[in-house]
Parts: C-alpha cells; structure tokens; sequence
C-alpha cells in the first residue's frame, strides 16, 4: 500500500533583536509577533487586546456619560463598576504577557500562549457580564413573579375548551353626578327572581385615591352558598367587574339565598358621548353556572387553524427555497466553478450574495415582504424564502465540495462536459446530504415562522405575539403548546426519513 508523506513548510522567522521585539509589542500588541513571523499570534493578540482596550472605553464612557471629560469619567467609572478595576489588571497583565511573548520568540524560544487565551477569554467574559446587565440575584429573588405566567403557559387547557355559561343575576340602576331628590323609584323585585337593594342610589364616582360614594348592596332570591360577583356597566355599555380596596367585589349567599355586600362606586371617565348629568350605571350581581358539554373555544379553533398555516407557510417557503437553492449552490461549489476565470468569477459572485442575504434575519425580509405584499402569510413565504435559498444554497455548495473527486476526475477523463460532470458524478453523492439539509430547514421554517408573525409575517406566530401583548397567557400557551408539539412531530418524520434516504 502507497504511503502518503506530508511536508510542511518551515516558517521564514526574521531575526531581530529581543528587546526591539519586546518594545514593538509594548507599543502596538502583537507587533513584535508579526515582525519576526508569526503574523497570526500577533494579529490575534492586536485584534484581541485592542478590542478590549475599546470595549473597557465604551464602557467607561457610557457608565460616567454625565462627565465632559476623561479626566473626570475614569474615576467615576471605576468608583460605580469595580468590575473594571479586574479588567484594567487583566488588561495590563496580557499587555505584559505579550510582550513577553515576543522576547521569546524573538530569541527563537517556543510562544507559550495558553495563557494569554485564558486571560482574553476571561476578560470577554468579564465584560460580557457587566454589558448585558446579569444579574443572579434578581434571578433568583424576582422568580416568583414570573410563576404565575409560566404556569399559564405551561398549563393553558381552561382557555382551550369551554362549557356554555348560564347567567343568574339582579340588577339595580345607579346615579352619579346627580340630585338625590331626583333619582327615580328602585327597580320592583319580581317572586322568585333574584334582586337586589342598593342604598344610596345616587352618589359620586371615585377619583384617583379619593374613594366615591359607599355603597351597600343587599342580594335576595339567589342560589344559596353560592358565590355573587358584582358586576358595573357604565352609561355608554361598557361592563367591567368592580374592585374595592385592590380586589374584586364578590359574596356568598347563605342558606337563604341572600348576601350583603359594601364597596365604594368605581373610578371610570365618563365620555362626552354620555352627555350631561345625571349618568345611569347599571349595577349587576351575578351568578354563573355551567351546562352541557366541553365544547372547543375560539381560542383553540384559531390556534388549530393558524397552525395548519404555519405547517404550510413553512412547508412552501421550503419547497420554493430548495428549488431555487439548487442551481444556485452549484454555482457557489468551487469544485465546480473553478474550470476557467469566468466560472471562478461566478463563483465568487454567487457566494458573495448568498452571505449578504444569509446575514439579513428572517425578521427583516418579513417586514421588508409586509410593504411589498402586505401582512399576512404570503410576506411569511416570501421572507422565509430568501433567507432559505440563501442558508441551503451554502448547506448544498458545502455538501458538493465535500464529495469524492474520484467520480468527476473520471468521467471527465473520458471528456464529459460540465452537464454531464453534475448529472453522473455529482448529484448520486449529494442526495443524502441534500435530504437531510432540506428536512432541517423545513423544521428550521415552522420554528422561524413564529419570530416573524410578529411583524405581520402570518401563521401562528402573529397569534402568539397579539396574544403576548393582550397578556392572554392561556390563550398564548395554547400557541406554544401547538409550536412544541408540530417540531417534535416534525422531528420524528424526519428522522424516519434520514433513516431511509440518507
């Protein structure tokens, strides 16, 4: 068997002087390195240490940014954050380090850099936890906070389904802005329906901490050991349930069907449309009860319906994209594009603007697609389909680079063109790991589709955002919950699939 020997090119050091290395390096980081020839050490320790020396004065500079001068900034900073005292002393000891560094290589001694890995790593650790504000604590104190809304997320069934409501309620008109002498007789109770006496009827509406009118509401002919909530419609139909004192106002009846209740009349702006006083409310206590079946809420419906969008929002942005990705990464393959100058420069095109595409998020084609077609799914399709075409065409490309060469040296001996070169040599080696990229990124779709429903891009995503912002998290978890269960469903069909294709 044929063995392969390896040779490597021996590095062309310069020699200078030590201590003129040591000095180079002082001035300018990684200097010195790059004048006797280690070019990469010393360009990755001027890229890393003046990076840093820039980060610390941004830093400086936004934490003391009432200060007009330097002089006065400095120390502010380093008083407010003494983190920056650690990332001055580690800042001084890589300087040192590098310095170091270039006397030895300048005296033909092996760089020992290890060191100054740990020390960049650490300070880019340091100062990325100063900048993005992390905070453990507040981590771990401000949980609970979040409990409540975690948990409707995680458990969002209640607003998934729904049983018909039945409402049982007395009602009793209220005054504001009004002459006692004026208000007209109470609403008479009628046998065997529910009623309720307010006393007064006329009175004041709170105003910002200032508390209205008390009201006593005395409840008869309601279910027994049941509980009331009460219930205000003010003068132009609009329905709202009471609070008193940071809660909302409810009773339980006794044995008898009857309930007493004290709670100061609400704080609300009444419109001009209502006209001059006095302004008829309409108090109401109410009881509910349920009957039949669980029954599907809208919720849910639309959830199911947007879903299925968002199956088929990422199903064609795919489908689009890999018909177009196709012929593309064939272009973007140097394997394949570097016969003559013309390919080569072709190749170099098509790479160049698939990076400029890719670098561009989903998020903005979407909002880019929303102005050009509108919201909806279509702009979702749109934006999903440039940066699809842009993410498989290089998945593709690299995939044909990586073939064998073996099949195409070949067939090109016996003087197949380029056609010819792609359709038996090429393509049989690539289908695999074509497969398996196109499955990824329809996967890489549905989940992408919920980021860009929030700028109107369609699918469940938009539901979810609008359901975010009404801080409906019920209805939001159901979202989430559907999210979660399409990917892993999509992620066992894919699977399936892998296994019998590639």
């Amino acid at each position: 068997m044929a063995t392969r020997t390896v040779v490597r090119k021996e590095r062309r050091l310069r020699d200078i002087p030590p201590a003129l290395a040591g000095l180079l390096s002082f001035l300018v980081p990684g200097l010195g390195q790059i004048i006797i020839g280690y070019w990469e050490l010393g360009l990755f320790y001027a890229g890393s240490a003046l990076s840093l020396v820039g980060l610390i004065i941004w830093r400086i500079s936004v934490i003391a940014y009432k200060q007009e001068t330097w002089a006065e900034r400095i120390p502010v900073a380093f008083s407010r954050q003494g983190i920056l005292w650690v990332l001055a002393i580690a800042l001084a000891a890589l300087w040192v380090l590098i310095v170091v560094d270039a006397v030895r290589s300048a005296a033909r001694k092996r760089p020992r850099n290890q060191l100054g890995y740990v020390i960049i790593l650490a300070m880019f650790f340091l100062l990325g936890w100063q900048i993005v504000d992390i905070d453990l604590v507040k981590l771990v104190t401000e949980f609970g906070d979040a409990v409540p809304i975690i948990s409707r997320i995680a458990w969002p069934w209640p607003a998934a389904v729904f049983r018909e409501e039945v409402a049982f309620q007395g009602i009793e008109i209220i005054y504001s802005d009004c002459d006692p002498g004026d208000v007209p007789p109470a609403t008479p109770q009628v046998s065997g329906e529910p009623y309720i006496d307010v006393a007064p009827r006329c009175g004041e509406l709170s105003d910002y901490g200032v508390a209205g009118t008390l009201l006593t509401v005395h409840g008869s002919g309601f279910r027994p050991n049941e509980e009331v909530v009460i219930w205000w419609e003010d003068p132009i139909g609009k329905e709202f349930r009471v609070r008193y004192q940071g809660d909302f106002v409810t009773a339980v009846t006794d044995e008898n069907g009857a309930f007493a209740q004290e709670f100061a009349m609400p704080n609300l702006l009444i419109p001009p449309s209502a006209g001059e006083g006095p302004h008829a409310h309409i108090l109401k206590a109410r009881q509910t009860s349920f009957v039949g079946g669980l029954k599907p809420s809208k919720e849910l419906l639309l959830a199911i319906e947007k879903m299925v969008e968002t199956i088929f929002l990422g199903m064609m942005a795919t489908l689009f994209g890999v018909a177009l990705a196709i012929p593309v990464s064939f272009l973007a393959a140097r394997n394949l594009m570097s016969a003559s100058p013309v390919t080569l420069a072709i190749y170099y095109a098509t790479r160049f603007i698939l990076n400029i595409v890719r670098s561009i998020e989903p998020i903005i084609w979407a909002i880019i697609a929303t102005l050009w077609v509108g919201l909806g799914p279509f702009a979702g399709v749109i934006a999903l389909l440039f940066h699809t075409i842009a993410a498989l065409g290089k998945l593709y490309s690299e995939a044909i680079e990586s073939i064998d060469p073996g099949p195409i040296e070949a067939i090109n001996a016996v003087g197949a063109n380029w056609i010819q070169t792609v359709v038996y040599a090429v393509i049989p080696q690539i289908i695999p790991p074509f497969v398996s990229f196109t499955i990824y990124r329809w996967d890489i779709n549905i989940r992408m589709s919920t980021i860009i429903g929030a700028v109107g891009g369609g699918g469940i995503g938009f539901l979810l955002i609008q359901w975010i912002r009404l801080t409906d998290y019920r209805a939001a978890g159901i979202a989430v919950w559907f999210i979660a269960i399409t990917v892993a469903i999509l992620d066992l069909v894919s699977s399936k699939i892998r296994e019998r294709y590639v």
